[in-house]
């Protein structure tokens, strides 16, 4: 699926307003110094005659003019890290700084899009607005095992500890997760705990419902006008660094659900990128509403967690009603 000009643009848009505001911080932070320090200023006033003056030099056949000025420039830098230091600054203080190193705030290394750009291209094509809003209120800052007791807690603890083994490994080697067990026990949450950690590590995160990943394929799929739409789409999702699947078993299950499955499974495997699927169905009720090689890829290559315990959505949803109705009373 292609960016219109208007999202492009919109985006070409979010990488100037960060230049120039990572420019400001910077142009901040330099009057500071320079006020602080008179002769940090002094020194970088230097520079630029230094340079214009060997430059002259060389142009008149003096060869050792480079190396001497290399020396210059190297012991005024020393002097500078000198002074930022004993005034409490870090060395890199003044240095440029940017939201993406990788791009350095271009949105492309080279000629390729570089990670930062595609996420916000995801963002845009998939109307990611909940993902943005899970990760918002569902992450391990917010993390409480206050509503899970005896096993229960003890299963909890145990998928917790996999996905933060999960998010530390994730750069070094491949691994995929099923959150799998009884409603509201915690499994979309450990998928945006997830979610929120790795975005902010820069990777490529996409997130569907089931039911919203399989009405998207049909429609494309079926559509014999959107076969370049079907193309890209397939290429975001076999390669994007993480796809989450959400509520696997909500959507309607017929045979071309279970071959898309296959195939998205597949080619995620083949390409050796993360997968992450919570559902409310058991080992046995996948194995039945699916088919047995779709089975056999989930255990063979996925980490199985299951969760058990009160439906805490509901719970949550109990307890709020009981505080709306004392305010009222109040």
């Amino acid at each position: 699926m292609a960016l219109t000009k208007a999202q492009y643009d919109t985006i070409k848009r979010s990488y100037e307003e960060k230049q120039n505001h990572n420019i400001r911080l910077l142009m901040q932070r330099r009057a500071q110094v320079y006020a602080k320090l008179p002769e940090y200023r002094e020194l970088d006033t230097s520079v630029g005659g230094i340079c214009v003056a060997h430059a002259r030099l060389l142009l008149d056949g003096d060869q050792a003019a480079l190396d001497e000025l290399r020396q210059e420039l190297a012991r005024k830098a020393a002097r500078r890290r000198e002074l930022l230091s004993q005034a409490g600054y870090p060395p890199d203080y003044l240095e440029p700084f940017y939201d993406c190193p990788d791009c350095q705030d271009t949105g492309y290394i080279g000629s390729e899009k570089c990670h930062c750009f595609r996420q916000q291209e995801i963002t845009l094509l998939y109307e990611q607005s909940g993902i943005q809003e899970m990760i918002a209120r569902e992450n391990f800052d917010t993390l409480s095992t206050s509503y899970y007791k005896g096993e229960d807690l003890q299963r909890f603890e145990n998928a917790v500890s996999i996905s933060h083994k999960f998010v530390e490994d994730f750069k070094k080697s491949y691994h995929n997760l099923l959150f799998y067990g009884t409603v509201g026990t915690g499994k979309s949450f450990l998928s945006g705990c997830i979610a929120r950690e790795l975005l902010s590590l820069g990777m490529a995160v996409i997130y569907f419902s089931a039911s919203g990943l399989f009405d998207t394929l049909a429609r494309y799929n079926f559509d014999t006008k959107a076969k370049e739409t079907l193309y890209n789409f397939c290429k975001d999702i076999y390669n994007s660094d993480l796809v989450i699947i959400d509520d696997l078993g909500t959507e309607v299950t017929n045979s071309f659900v279970t071959s898309q499955l296959f195939s998205l499974l597949n080619e995620r495997h083949l390409r050796q990128k993360a997968t992450i699927i919570s559902t409310n169905l058991n080992l046995e009720e996948i194995r039945d509403r699916y088919s047995d090689r779709i089975f056999s890829r989930i255990t063979s290559n996925y980490s199985l967690c299951k969760l058990t315990g009160p439906d805490i959505r509901m719970y949550k949803r109990r307890l709020s009603g009981k505080e709306r109705q004392t305010a009222t009373k109040l």
